[in-house]
């Protein structure tokens, strides 16, 4: 071997290197923040014991998290691709421990809801940017393929250890742990995070960018995002309440107005400031746009779901909070396995096929969860769903994510990772609301098991009509694309004919 290829193959090692640490970081990171989401569902009957909420209150505890990740999502990858992902990450990661750590010693509802609210601050910080530089790091080919399909099982493992860890704290050592479990997660993440270099040289021989360096270009738009949050939260606030008012009512109307004001106003500024959150064409690429209301629906419908059944395992089926948690192993079990699956199949198949059946599959378990009884049970209502929906939704995962970051540059790819987060967290607070509310209107003022599976049943048979929903849009909105010579197509996300 010549002085030149070692010295090659050395580089080339330490840019693997770099490399293989930049995606630990990034999977702790997601891992983390999946753990939170589905820990905290399966305590919130015993944190609406605990606190005092009621029915309509309790869904604030997501709502809080879901409203304010969402909202500053696209600030948080604008500041990622501005200021530097690694700095934006670590920012992110020490608010979000801060504020579980507050959520735990919280003595009122509004104490909770507002770290909960803290929390996604945090979260909307590390999850682009974290994001940015996965993608980043992989630009493309069988490298991209595996990191995403390292990316989706990590997440589908987040779940499902926090549906189990989230049962067992809870009724074992009370829910104030399922917010104070982030914080030894947070630490792990942030001896990860400041290990990691982001510059990978080169990967699968495709040059990396400088990951981390700030591209400093102006103030970022924090006007757009507090009123692209504040107008999300207050339609949010106003669906919610259409519960017990009425859509007819003046408070109704009122509220409604003023979400559309501001929201409007909103897309004012974004046209005419010098700095907008979303770069101007982002939304013009087919692949970014469909992918981005494809996740939209696919988070309204999982968040619905994954809360509705979590109610109703343990205020119809009886089970206490640490069997729903092995209850749920199944669901985020069956998710890894999807993922592992969309990683051989992107072998063989466009992402839109992928999306497609994924997107089918999970609508034909969200159907069938439509069918649970007042006299069911876990095995005979809930597991078999479980499996045909969990699959579907984790077939989706890696090539959504893909398609949406695949054709950005590396200069809008904080924004873009940010985009597409945004649309599942917004998707799930706004599903929430609606099938929420939906599902609360046909229950009545009623308690008993009869009344409260019918709500249960009829907001899962609209999360299933929401992911048929998602299936039309990537039928109709995202091109037609086909493996490139030499690579994998989940992760070319290019336009076809």
């Amino acid at each position: 071997m010549t002085a030149g290829a070692a010295t090659r193959d050395g580089v080339g090692s330490r840019a693997a290197g770099r490399a293989g640490r930049t995606l630990a970081a990034v999977s702790v990171v997601q891992f983390t923040v999946s753990l939170d989401v589905s820990v905290v569902n399966v305590g919130l009957p015993r944190i609406a014991d605990g606190l005092g909420f009621d029915p309509v209150g309790l869904t604030w505890v997501v709502h809080a998290y879901a409203l304010t990740f969402g909202g500053l999502l696209l600030m948080g990858g604008t500041l990622a691709d501005r200021w530097g992902r690694r700095r934006v990450l670590r920012a992110g990661l020490v608010l979000f421990g801060v504020a579980a750590l507050l959520g735990g010693l919280a003595q009122a509802p509004w104490e909770l809801v507002a770290a909960r609210a803290l929390q996604g601050v945090g979260a909307a910080a590390m999850a682009p940017a974290a994001l940015a530089a996965l993608s980043a790091t992989f630009p493309s080919g069988r490298a991209r393929v595996r990191a995403f399909g390292v990316w989706s099982a990590v997440n589908a493992a987040g779940g499902a250890v926090g549906v189990l860890a989230g049962g067992l704290l809870t009724q074992y050592a009370g829910w104030r742990w399922v917010m104070e479990v982030n914080v030894p997660m947070v630490a792990v993440a942030l001896v990860l995070a400041w290990g990691a270099d982001g510059d990978p040289g080169r990967v699968d021989g495709v040059p990396g960018p400088a990951d981390g360096a700030p591209a400093r270009g102006g103030r970022p738009d924090v006007r757009g995002a507090v009123l692209a949050t504040a107008g999300l939260s207050l339609l949010v606030f106003g669906v919610v309440r259409t519960e017990a008012l009425g859509w007819a009512s003046a408070t109704t109307l009122a509220t409604l107005a003023g979400a559309a004001a501001l929201l409007v106003a909103f897309v004012h500024v974004e046209r005419t400031t010098r700095t907008p959150l979303l770069p101007p064409g982002l939304l013009a690429d087919r692949s970014v746009a469909g992918a981005d209301v494809y996740n939209l629906l696919v988070g309204a419908a999982m968040a619905s779901a994954f809360y509705l059944v979590s109610l109703y395992l343990q205020r119809v089926v009886g089970a206490g909070p640490a069997l729903t948690g092995v209850e749920f192993v199944p669901f985020a079990s069956g998710v890894v396995v999807g993922s592992v699956a969309a990683v051989r199949l992107g072998r063989r198949f466009a992402p839109r096929t992928l999306l497609v059946a994924g997107g089918l599959l999970t609508a034909a378990g969200f159907a069938w969860f439509g069918r649970i009884s007042p006299d069911g049970g876990f095995t005979t209502d809930v597991l078999g769903p479980s499996i045909v929906a969990s699959i579907g939704f984790g077939l989706c995962l890696g090539p959504v994510v893909s398609t949406a970051t695949a054709g950005v540059g590396p200069r809008a790819a904080g924004v873009a990772s940010g985009l597409l987060t945004s649309s599942r967290q917004i998707g799930a607070s706004l599903g929430l609301a609606v099938v929420g509310t939906l599902a609360q209107a046909r229950t009545g003022p009623r308690s008993t098991p009869a009344a409260l599976t019918d709500g249960y049943a009829l907001g899962l048979t609209v999360a299933a009509a929401l992911l048929v929903g998602a299936v039309v849009v990537a039928l109709t909105v995202l091109p037609r694309t086909g493996p490139a010579p030499g690579h994998d197509t989940v992760g070319t996300g290019g336009a076809g004919p």
